[in-house]
């Protein structure tokens, strides 16, 4: 197991490039859990991802083209999902992180977990958002290490087949071909 190391208490910014699009997201400590603000240069979307001390998704909005998010989902931290207008998404039972297209930042929370768990290899249950749909789907993920700072991750049913580096904090590097990291701490 490999120690990661803590974000600086001032936080930081991270950016990407490449097939998979732009992105930039700027992590900072708030209100004793992780606010994650980011940018999806070609879906023209912004997005807000409310994490844990412990990087457990707690909240997730997408903003496109209203000053309300497009989306808004909800976990009680027991798997159970809902939405702001209160609807049940019983479909997304069981997930415990979000895995966004169009940023590999969002597998980062997924494998700092694991990491400080050291349940390697692990399951993870996610809620795929497609920002240009607005669709949202649930999917069993495999997370297993491949070297020090290599992870992958598989789809269970849809194909998805990642290889991902992280750096010293645990979040995404790169995602060849899709995702290639341009700046960050």
């Amino acid at each position: 197991m490999t120690t990661i190391l803590p974000l600086p208490a001032d936080g930081a910014t991270f950016s990407w490039d490449g097939d998979g699009g732009a992105s930039t997201v700027s992590v900072r400590w708030e209100n004793e859990g992780w606010t994650a603000d980011g940018t999806l240069v070609q879906a023209r979307a912004q997005f807000v991802l409310r994490l844990s001390a412990t990087w457990k998704v707690q909240q997730f909005l997408l903003f496109r083209d209203m000053a309300e998010p497009d989306l808004w989902l909800g976990t009680d931290r027991f798997g159970r999902w809902g939405e702001v207008n209160g609807a049940v998404r019983a479909d997304l039972a069981g997930c415990t992180d979000v895995l966004l297209a169009g940023t590999p930042f969002t597998a980062s929370a997924a494998i700092r977990r694991l990491e400080h768990g050291g349940d390697v290899p692990g399951l993870v249950r996610a809620a795929v958002v497609d920002p240009e749909t607005l669709g949202v789907t649930a999917e069993d993920l495999r997370f297993e290490r491949t070297s020090e700072h290599g992870w992958r991750y598989r789809a269970t049913s849809s194909g998805l087949d990642v290889d991902a580096t992280v750096d010293g904090y645990g979040i995404v590097v790169d995602e060849p071909p899709l995702f290639f990291r341009v700046s960050g701490a």
